[in-house]
């Protein structure tokens, strides 16, 4: 299924979407999205980094599975399957995947950017 038709969609089986690779041992899948919220899972090999950033949009994310190190403006924590960071708007943050592993990421409101370079 291709990200576009998630827009405004309720119900969504997983295997009907593709990753995307990201490179450099990273891939997502936008699961589902509207104008307010979006839902996005990220697949980290270990050692594979999600470089430093910020954003205007709120940023949630749930370590579903693996260990990362997670850089949060000043501060760096390592969390581990279960725990969650929370990216308030336009704060640098990144994480280190110190062992293969999983982010489901929420976004307010929906990355747009995500939208026009995924495939």
């Amino acid at each position: 299924m291709n990200f576009k038709d998630l827009n405004n969609k309720t119900l969504i089986s997983d295997s009907d979407i593709d990753w995307e690779d990201l490179g450099a041992g990273v891939k997502r899948k936008i699961m589902a999205y509207d104008e307010n919220l979006m839902l996005v899972k990220v697949e980290f090999e270990k050692d594979a980094i999600g470089a430093i950033h910020n954003h205007p949009h709120l940023q949630m994310s749930y370590v579903a599975k693996g260990s990362f190190e997670v850089s949060m403006g000043d501060d760096k924590k390592v969390l581990n399957e279960g725990d969650v960071f929370f990216a308030p708007s336009n704060v640098f943050h990144g994480v280190l995947c110190l062992e293969a592993g999983l982010l489901v990421d929420i976004f307010n409101p929906h990355r747009e950017d995500f939208l026009i370079t995924s495939p």
